[in-house]
């Protein structure tokens, strides 16, 4: 892992926008960008099309090993994810494999392996790492660490209106449960739990627009930038 390559992390909790905001920051940075939640829904994904349970550990270690997963970010919806070169649309955004993918991210042998797959994306000009331990875990140097988070009925309605519009049928009682449950089992997971970095600045974007959390962001990362070239 270069450390001459900066790297802008934002951590929070599904529904935060921090996805969102890391596509556009990318782009207008004009750097690499990391979508690590589809990095466990992709290992989620391959496992079930290779018909291994998310229970054998052994096996999803392995598998995490031969995973190669390219991220392009698109502002204006999910980032496209390739796996071993193959686009997979919307398969990685369904419930289903990101329920898979959390149960995945809360075994530490699995977090151990993917840490690899991770930091392979800090590439020059720089990285936008978007995730739950990426200040914390994956780039505890990161030259910015951005802890994004909203309230858990907001990020309901959020997450709601995007599987929506991609014209997946839910149902928003159900969503809410589920962030609740997800949120409870990143937060007290044993490997890189779901807290904000000592270092990390926290951002409430319950009542922020987008394009409000993006200016912020950058206007916080451009001094830092501008102290890592100097040194």
């Amino acid at each position: 892992m270069s450390s001459k390559v900066p790297v802008l992390c934002l951590d929070g909790p599904s529904g935060s926008g921090k996805g969102t905001v890391g596509q556009i920051c990318a782009q207008r940075l004009g750097w690499q960008y990391l979508d690590s939640g589809a990095i466990y829904r992709a290992l989620a994904f391959s496992l079930r099309e290779a018909g291994i349970d998310v229970a054998d550990i052994n096996s999803a270690v392995q598998q995490a090993a031969q995973l190669q997963v390219a991220c392009l970010p698109d502002p204006n919806g999910a980032a496209k994810i390739s796996i071993n070169g193959v686009d997979t649309g919307q398969e990685l955004r369904t419930e289903e494999i990101g329920e898979l993918a959390s149960q995945l991210a809360s075994e530490p042998r699995i977090r151990d392996a993917m840490l690899a797959v991770q930091r392979r994306a800090r590439r020059p000009p720089g990285l936008v790492a978007d995730g739950r331990d990426m200040g914390t875990t994956v780039f505890p140097d990161a030259t910015l660490k951005i802890f994004l988070t909203a309230t858990p009925k907001i990020r309901a309605r959020r997450r709601y209106k995007q599987l929506k519009l991609k014209g997946f049928d839910v149902n928003l009682a159900h969503l809410f449960q589920v962030i609740q449950d997800r949120d409870a089992r990143d937060a007290q997971r044993r490997a890189s739990p779901l807290i904000p970095a000592d270092d990390a600045v926290t951002l409430d974007t319950t009542d922020l627009e987008i394009t409000e959390v993006v200016s912020r962001v950058l206007d916080l990362l451009q001094p830092r930038l501008v102290h890592e070239r100097a040194e």
